[in-house]
Formats: structure tokens, sequence, C-alpha cells
């Protein structure tokens, strides 16, 4: 069966079923934008006595990994598709309740049974962020945190300024949908299949559930983040009921 009559959420399951064992090598460069906000994460998780997470869209597990060695007694569950991806964590000593099968889209927990709702690198790859983004902010007690694409900080600087101008007047997604010839999407071997997305797209909605939203470039970026840096990290801290809180 060719690519061109599977849907979008096929194509990507067998892109990181048949990647699964190279996953690692391809999405977990050590000194990448991902470990950076890894560590920015472990930091927030101490300051702010953070006692459980949940990770989306783990892959094989790298946040769960990184955040049992550097914080102790936390309590981690990373919710992954993609059979192959979890077998790969299995076998390098996650075990089956940290690293568990589920939708992003509609996540099976609570509200607020988590502190903290955290993604590395997977908005991108989600047709309708908004809604994943909305079961971060449902599930998550304390906070969000997201490491992702900033597509209007990504390019030269007349590509940016482009993308952005067409953005302002409400035209960039039917520009990239001419540009990818009405996919709506892109293909590489590096990343599997991927959107057009931008951190700053979710942000008013985020803004409406938190009392404060900070921002970290973890890839270039001047003092203007949307404008110019390529990989932003978000921050959410969710307001507090005063009668829970």
């Amino acid at each position: 069966m060719s690519s061109n009559t599977l849907s979008e959420a096929e194509i990507q399951r067998r892109y990181y079923a048949n990647s699964a064992r190279s996953y690692n090598e391809w999405h977990d460069a050590e000194g990448g934008e991902h470990y950076l906000a890894l560590s920015v994460l472990a930091a927030i998780v101490d300051h702010y006595g953070i006692q459980s997470v949940l990770d989306l869209g783990s892959g094989t597990g790298r946040a769960v990994a990184y955040l049992k060695h550097r914080c102790p007694g936390l309590k981690i569950v990373g919710i992954e598709p993609v059979q192959e991806l979890r077998e790969v964590g299995y076998q390098n000593g996650i075990s089956q309740d940290e690293l568990i099968e589920g939708n992003a889209l509609k996540l099976d927990f609570s509200d607020g049974e988590f502190d903290i709702v955290c993604e590395f690198g997977v908005l991108h790859h989600v047709k309708t962020p908004g809604i994943m983004v909305a079961e971060m902010l449902r599930v998550a007690k304390k906070a969000i945190f997201i490491s992702d694409a900033n597509n209007f900080g990504q390019g030269s600087f007349l590509g940016r300024t482009f993308k952005q101008l067409l953005n302002v007047f409400g035209l960039w997604q039917w520009a990239y949908l001419a540009k990818t010839k009405g996919k709506g999407y892109t293909l590489s071997e590096g990343d599997g299949l991927a959107y057009s997305y931008s951190v700053f797209n979710d942000y008013r909605q985020i803004e409406k559930k938190c009392s404060r939203v900070s921002l970290l470039n973890t890839i270039d970026g001047r003092i203007n983040l949307y404008r110019t840096a390529s990989h932003v990290v978000l921050l959410g801290m969710k307001k507090q009921d005063k009668t829970t809180a």
C-alpha cells in the first residue's frame, strides 16, 4: 500500500514502527534542544516540589529515563501509542507501568491527576495540537511544559518575515497548504510526518488557564522569540483554586 492511500495517522505510526531501533540515534542526540529542555524541567521539578509527571509522546522513554535518574522518587508516566517504540524502552530498563499505551488527544486520566504534564517535540506531529494542549491543561494540577518548534522563527530573515506577515493576515495555513501541494504536512527520513507548528499558536489557549507563562529559546533566538527562535520551551503555571491550592 502506497503512502498516498494511507491515513496521516497510519503513515506516522508506520514511520515510528519501522524506525524504532534507530529512534534514539535520530531523536535523542546529547546536547540537543530537548536535552536542554529536560534539564530545565528537572530544575522545575526540584524548585516547585513536583511529585508526579506525565510525558506525552514518550517514544522510547527518553524523558522517563532522564527524570528517573535526575529526580529519584518522582512518579513519572510516559504515554506512547506505538508499541515498537515502547518495546525498545522496556528493553532499556523502563517498566511497563512507566511507559504505557495511550492517546494524547483523549487522556485516560482524571482532571489534575499529575502535577506537571509535558511533551518534547510531539505537537508538531499532531494535526490538532490545540486538542492535545487542552488535555495537557486538564490533566495537569500545577503546570504544563512544552518543548517544541516555532515555525515562524525558522529559516532566513526574509523567509521568517514572509511567514510572519502571512500569519498576521491569517494566510499562513493556506500558503503552507499550497506549499505542500494540498497535503498540509511534510515527510522526512529524520522526522517522519510533520505539520507546520509554532508553540505560539497555542499561547492564548494556555494563557487563559495559567497565571504565568514563561518562555525560553533552546536553539538560537534573540529578544523576540516568536520572530527569531526555531525551538522554544514554554512553562505554563496553572491558576490555583484557593480552596484546593
